[in-house]
C-alpha cells in the first residue's frame, strides 16, 4: 500500500524538525501488517533561513525513501487542488493523509471558498485513481483562532463544511474519513509558536490518522507514542 502525505508547513516542517511524517513512518514500521511504501514528489525541509524548500537536516536519520510528500510551506487547498491530479496520477498513491485549512483561511480563501477547493481536491483525485483512499484533517486549535473570535468561527464554519463534504463525497469505491481532531491539543506544549507541532504534537498529529485508518479501514495499529 503507498501513502502519500499531503498538507502545508506543519506537515513539510522546517529544518532541524523530526515531522509527524518521520512519527507515522515509525509507526507504519511497527505496526502495519503488509508491505508499504511512502511516496511523493517532494523531500525536503523547509529552511526559514533562506526562506525556501532546501534543507534535509531532519532531527533524526531519516531515510530518503521515507521522505517523500507533497507538502509545501504556505500552500494550502487553493495550491494543492490543481496538481493533485498529475501528482496522484504520476506518484500512484492508494492512501492520501491530509492536513491542509489554516493556511487558506489565514491567507487565501473564506471558509466556503475553501470548502469548495476540498471538493475540487477530491474530484481530482479521483480523476487519476478512482478507487484512492483520503483521511482528511480538520482544522486544528491555533494560536490566532484563540485570539481573534472571528477567526476562530471561519475555522469552525470550514470544519462543518468539510465534515458535510466527507459525508457526501464517501463511497465504498473511494472512502474518506474525517480524522478526529487530536485529544488534549495544548498550544503551549504541542506547538513550538501557537502552530507548527512540537515532538509532542507531531505523536498527537500522527496518531489521529493511525486511529482513523485502524478504526474503520483496521490498517496498522492503535498509535503508541513513545514517551
Amino acid at each position: 500500500m503507498r501513502f502519500m502525505f499531503v498538507g502545508d508547513s506543519m506537515t513539510i516542517g522546517r529544518a532541524g524538525d523530526y515531522t509527524w511524517r518521520y512519527r507515522m513512518w515509525q509507526h507504519l514500521g511497527a505496526s502495519f501488517g503488509g508491505p508499504y511504501e511512502i511516496v511523493g514528489p517532494r523531500t525536503w525541509l523547509y529552511d526559514t533561513e533562506v526562506d525556501a524548500p532546501r534543507s534535509y537536516a531532519y532531527a533524526a536519520p531519516f531515510p530518503a525513501d521515507a521522505r517523500r510528500h507533497l507538502a509545501g510551506w504556505g500552500e494550502g487547498w487553493l495550491h494543492m487542488a490543481p496538481v493533485i491530479r498529475e501528482t496522484v496520477t504520476d506518484q500512484r498513491p492508494d492512501v492520501l493523509l491530509v492536513s491542509l485549512g489554516l493556511i487558506d483561511l489565514g491567507f487565501y480563501t473564506d471558509s466556503g471558498q475553501t470548502a469548495l477547493n476540498v471538493r475540487r481536491f477530491i474530484a481530482e483525485s479521483r480523476a487519476a485513481n478512482p478507487q484512492v483512499r483520503m483521511v482528511l484533517l480538520p482544522v486544528i486549535p491555533n494560536v490566532r483562532a484563540r485570539a481573534d473570535a472571528p477567526f476562530a468561527a471561519e475555522c469552525d464554519r470550514f470544519n462543518e463544511l468539510l465534515a458535510k463534504a466527507v459525508a457526501d463525497l464517501d463511497t465504498a469505491a473511494s472512502p474518506i474519513l474525517l480524522a478526529s481532531r487530536p485529544e488534549r491539543y495544548d498550544l503551549d506544549t504541542d506547538t513550538y509558536d501557537g502552530t507548527h507541532p512540537s515532538a509532542s504534537g507531531e505523536h498527537k498529529l500522527a496518531a489521529a490518522y493511525a486511529q482513523a485508518m485502524h478504526q474503520a479501514w483496521g490498517l496498522g495499529a492503535r498509535y503508541e507514542a513513545a514517551a
